[in-house]
């Protein structure tokens, strides 16, 4: 499943990244295999996405968050 799949409220825990030019970028923010994360909320059209992970809470566009691979919990 795609992380911009998952429901408001659930955890999943990232299983991959797919290549893009963004893969990197969502490494240095902590976005690493392994990783449990919590669905916060969505915005009012569905983009973006507020998730919360190590501690913090970060917003990604649906367009990043089709590239990371998770697991439901």
């Amino acid at each position: 499943m795609k992380l911009n799949n998952a429901k408001v409220g659930s955890t999943v825990r990232i299983d991959s990244i797919e290549e893009s030019p963004m893969k990197q970028r969502l490494m240095t923010m902590g976005i690493i295999p392994g990783t449990k994360v919590e669905i916060l909320r969505s915005a009012l059209w569905g983009d973006p996405i507020a998730i919360c992970l190590r501690a913090y809470n970060l917003a990604l566009r649906r367009e990043d968050a089709d590239k990371i691979i998770v697991t439901e919990q």
